[in-house]
């Protein structure tokens, strides 16, 4: 599903009334007509609820006025607050409101603070609220009479709607730099806003509903965006066909370089990983002084030692990779290798000779001084970045506070530097294609941040490259599926007592639930 700016919906607005030629208000209707009909699929008799309406005086607060309408057609008897003088609100919400006038029903417009008492004893006792105060293209912090507002709104003991974004909250950033509804439902209108998947933002959605505006399906459909949810249907496209007479040369031959004293666990997950993601062949080579533990660990892994120095490997290990990496169809480097001079010069080497799609994740991200070993006129293969905003950090010279403050801004554009793939994991994690494309995670939950889980995603990732997906893809799949496990277990083991071995074991589960 496409995910908008703010920006890019009101360019949507703009096509859908001047070139297409949809009144604005004919908009206005629908979008709060299809407001009602959420929260009428969630909501019983609305005749003896207590219902308050808190609307703005933008078009937001239209939508409001059209919602507090169709509620009294279904038999309620809402109490409408707008945050305004009338002759304030925009040209569409003031219709609305002069309908409610001529209906001869009462309208409170309020504006200044010491007429919020009617409102705060209002709130007090609501059990419906429909937040219409501020839309997506709110910057800033709410102040005065609307702040004030939203503070009695998330008092009060009302079950909370927000139409198209929670008030307070930035529909472009997720930023919430003041006070903010904290919505039960928060219905967006026609597609989703960036804002309503960012953190601290997400933490006030609750559930997410997708409204209707009434749009031609074609504006929609041909309507650009460099954002996209990705979502079940989406993955099944992005997931390799599996022959029925395959064998296992025909589902790829995976190449995992990992490990090092006391990091067995990161190596030994990406590689059972990537065979239960369906890999006909997996190999990991890791430094030799570990056999004994690797050899116990994992049965069904081809198990290549390499030179290694006190548990790690080092420069001297290259010609053994380059002798491993014959006839493999991709490799994945970094799980749990270690930090050192003579690692990271081991990288420095190896990765401008790779001709096979590469992941790149830990280790083998945080060896690196700078991004500019990995630019794509240094680099013959395709490369997939599976970073955590850390180690994104660090390869940029940079803050994780900056990472998170703009974690899809700074994802995109080092893709599109690199040209490669980058996985910024978080939450939620985004996926940046060297195109400019983004893909936002649907999928997962807290039970990830735990150590291994990248480990296991690194192997999903190579898993699927081995079996014929494009790298891009791969990615995209790999981190909605890892999700999606997440999700699946915490049903049965809660969100504390995940850990990453959970996931490699639950893995087939999910894998099977997606072939055709």
């Amino acid at each position: 599903m496409k995910v908008l700016t703010g920006k890019a919906m009101a360019e949507l607005d703009r096509i859908a009334i001047e070139e297409i030629g949809i009144p604005r208000l004919v908009l206005m209707e629908n979008a709060g007509r299809s407001v009602f009909q959420i929260i009428q699929e969630r909501v019983s008799e609305f005749a003896q609820k207590k219902i308050v309406i808190v609307c703005g005086k933008g078009n937001n607060g239209g939508d409001g006025l059209v919602v507090a309408r169709h509620l009294m057609n279904a038999g309620a008897s809402p109490q409408i607050f707008v945050l305004s003088l009338k002759e304030e609100l925009s040209p569409d919400a003031r219709v609305n409101a002069e309908i409610f006038e001529r209906s001869e029903v009462s309208v409170r417009y309020l504006d200044d603070d010491a007429q919020l008492s009617e409102l705060a004893q209002v709130l007090a006792h609501a059990e419906l609220v429909v937040d219409a105060i501020f839309g997506t293209g709110f910057e800033g912090a709410a102040r005065g009479l609307s702040a004030q507002a939203i503070e009695l709104i998330n008092v009060s003991p009302a079950r909370v709607f927000s139409i198209d974004i929670p008030s307070g909250v930035e529909g472009d950033t997720g930023y919430v730099l003041g006070p903010a509804v904290l919505a039960d439902v928060t219905v967006t209108l026609q597609l989703p806003k960036l804002g309503l998947f960012l953190y601290p933002g997400r933490g006030y959605v609750g559930e997410l509903a997708i409204g209707t505006v009434g749009y031609p399906r074609s504006l929609v459909e041909n309507f650009p965006s460099s954002y996209e949810l990705v979502e079940e249907c989406c993955v099944r496209e992005h997931l390799p066909e599996r022959k029925p007479d395959g064998h296992k040369g025909d589902f790829g031959r995976v190449l995992v370089i990992a490990g090092s004293r006391g990091m067995t666990g990161a190596a030994t997950l990406a590689a059972e990983s990537a065979l239960r993601a369906g890999a006909g062949l997996v190999y990991l080579a890791y430094p030799e002084s570990l056999s004994s533990v690797i050899e116990i660990k994992l049965t069904e892994v081809v198990k290549l030692s390499l030179p290694d120095s006190n548990g790690a490997l080092t420069a001297r290990s290259l010609s053994a990779i380059e002798q491993a990496l014959t006839h493999k169809t991709v490799v994945a480097l970094g799980p749990g290798l270690s930090q050192s001079s003579q690692i990271a010069k081991l990288l420095t080497e190896l990765l401008p000779q790779l001709k096979i799609p590469i992941v790149l994740d830990a280790d083998g991200i945080n060896n690196l001084k700078n991004s500019s070993v990995l630019s794509k006129k240094r680099l013959k293969a395709p490369l997939v970045l599976t970073p955590h905003a850390g180690e994104l950090a660090r390869l940029l010279g940079k803050t994780r506070e900056d990472i998170e403050a703009d974690r899809i801004g700074i994802a995109q554009q080092v893709a599109t530097e690199l040209g490669a793939t980058l996985v910024l994991k978080g939450a939620p994690t985004v996926t940046a294609l060297a195109n400019g494309k983004v893909f936002i995670n649907s999928s997962g939950n807290s039970g990830l941040a735990t150590g291994g889980s990248g480990d296991v995603l690194t192997g999903l990732i190579v898993g699927l490259i081995a079996q014929g997906a494009k790298p891009e893809d791969a990615a995209v799949a790999g981190v909605y599926l890892h999700g999606r496990i997440a999700d699946e277990l915490k049903t049965k083991l809660g969100e504390r007592g995940m850990i990453a071995g959970d996931l490699v074991r639950h893995l087939p589960k999910v894998m099977k639930e997606f072939e055709c």
